[in-house]
């Protein structure tokens, strides 16, 4: 009370607003929340009836500062409600190390929304992809298919690493995944025979030129994509997996036919 005082000396009108901020009833509160001032808003704070519902309305509004969404946070309610703690996140003003402090709390999928939020910010979006990708080796096959299908390029990458086939379809069909993480896991050391196929023959992915050749030098490949892909490949590019040192000798065998073939 004794800031409202000094406000009163200062400005009248500051003062019966801060002083209705802090005594509204319960419905006139929502219009207190609508104040462009937020120190009118931060008082807001402090009335008693002022609940849950206040608290999402508020947050809700996408000018608030970081020092109010920060005062905000601390809040015994937020901490005991992950409602409000979900609502926080959503903000894109909120300041990083807030939205850091209450990733953990948040339901995975929670997590997958925030990175599909229309505005959120770049260091929300990388927070929460991070959070999700932390928590893989302990998310079920049937959450990690879903997050297969839903999610954005960094997180499905990360999925694709693991070579589970059974990731593989809802990978592969997710239209965020790049070109370069198919490239880097046909490189890698999880990529399998089946897993190598699903690629091989997958509608948008197949008819890639430099997955084609990274199938072609991997020496996990099955046959039948030496067959198939080896006949339409530019003469550099044969020669190139030619070059190969991981070949098998039954694929090298298959190319050395090829190149045979074609008189180069």
């Amino acid at each position: 009370m004794e800031n409202i005082a000094k406000n009163a000396v200062l400005d009248p009108s500051l003062s019966r607003r801060l002083y209705r901020a802090l005594t509204a009833g319960d419905d006139e509160l929502f219009q207190v929340l609508e104040e462009t001032s937020m120190e009118v808003l931060e008082t807001a704070l402090k009335n008693p009836v002022f609940g849950e519902n206040h608290l999402l309305a508020l947050l809700k509004r996408r000018d608030l500062t970081e020092d109010l969404l920060g005062t905000i946070y601390r809040l015994p309610m937020v901490g005991e409600n992950d409602k409000l703690k979900l609502a926080v996140v959503r903000n894109p003003c909120t300041p990083a190390h807030v939205t850091l402090a209450l990733l953990p709390y948040l339901h995975l999928f929670e997590l997958v929304d925030i990175c599909h939020i229309p505005g959120v910010t770049p260091d929300q979006k990388l927070a929460a992809e991070r959070a999700i990708i932390q928590r893989l080796p302990a998310t079920p096959l049937g959450n990690k298919i879903t997050l297969a299908r839903r999610s954005t390029s960094a997180v499905v990458e990360a999925l694709i690493r693991e070579g589970d086939p059974r990731l593989m379809e809802a990978c592969l069909d997710n239209p965020h995944l790049k070109e370069s993480a198919i490239f880097q896991f046909l490189n890698g050391p999880n990529a399998t025979p089946e897993s190598i196929s699903m690629v091989a023959r997958h509608p948008r992915w197949k008819n890639h030129a430099n997955l084609q050749q990274a199938i072609l030098k991997n020496p996990k490949s099955p046959a039948v994509w030496f067959t198939l892909f080896l006949p339409t490949l530019k003469p550099n590019d044969l020669k190139k997996v030619h070059a190969s040192a991981q070949l098998s000798p039954a694929q090298k065998k298959r190319v050395v036919e090829e190149l045979q073939r074609r008189g180069l």
